[in-house]
């Protein structure tokens, strides 16, 4: 497969489970390294760098936002927020600052303080955004991140990916949703970890270059 998702981006990668979209993700990411072929992201290639450069490139570049929040059940938002930001080496009170900026781009300003369980799973997922967009990534990357919400609360953070993305940072998000798919001016689909369609529909995404993210692999998607 060849993918290029390019800076600004939104992409949706859609398709059944066991298609190959969370592998593929987990690629992008740089939390796995593809089996051949090849990976750049932000203008760095993954195959060829360190575990230490790639463990830079998630503090300082990639934003993830997962299906199941991933807060500490015992620090406050404005603590998940930046503690997110630990590994960029920035002061605490650097990190605390980027976090309430991060919390009240997102709609939490009147939230900081409340921990997990305090909060409706709309708000938890808000928390969860602002600490992948905290640190101004270049590219944000997301894993069924509505899968967990009712209705109104995926519609809301859906639309809230959108908007932030339109900031400049490359939006990729996994969905087995056709709706949420439809929602985003590009899509690949995916079967067997093959990409089968896009939405032009060709088999292969290429676009222009920029400091999003390129893979080309054989079967690192199955």
């Amino acid at each position: 497969m060849s993918v290029e998702v390019p800076s600004g981006d939104r992409v949706a990668v859609v398709g059944p489970s066991g298609s190959g979209k969370t592998t593929m993700l987990t690629v992008l990411g740089t939390l796995e390294r593809p089996s051949s072929g090849e990976v750049e992201v932000a203008g760095r290639d993954v195959v060829a760098a360190s575990d230490g450069q790639l463990a830079g490139l998630r503090a300082f570049g990639i934003g993830f936002v997962f299906q199941g929040f991933h807060l500490q059940n015992t620090m406050t938002a404005l603590d998940n927020v930046a503690t997110g930001m630990l590994y960029t080496g920035a002061p605490a009170r650097e990190r605390r600052e980027a976090a309430r900026i991060a919390l009240e781009r997102v709609g939490l300003a009147g939230r900081l303080t409340h921990r997990p369980a305090q909060l409706s799973g709309g708000e938890r997922q808000r928390v969860a955004i602002a600490r992948a967009i905290a640190k101004r990534p270049v590219i944000i990357l997301a894993d069924e991140p509505t899968g967990n919400l009712d209705s109104q609360s995926g519609h809301e953070v859906l639309s809230l990916l959108h908007e932030l993305a339109s900031d400049g940072a490359s939006l990729v998000l996994i969905t087995h949703d056709e709706k949420i798919a439809d929602t985003f001016p590009r899509r690949i689909q995916m079967r067997d970890g093959e990409i089968v369609g896009t939405s032009d529909g060709e088999r292969h995404l290429a676009s222009g270059p920029g400091n999003g993210g390129r893979a080309r692999r054989s079967d690192a998607g199955r």
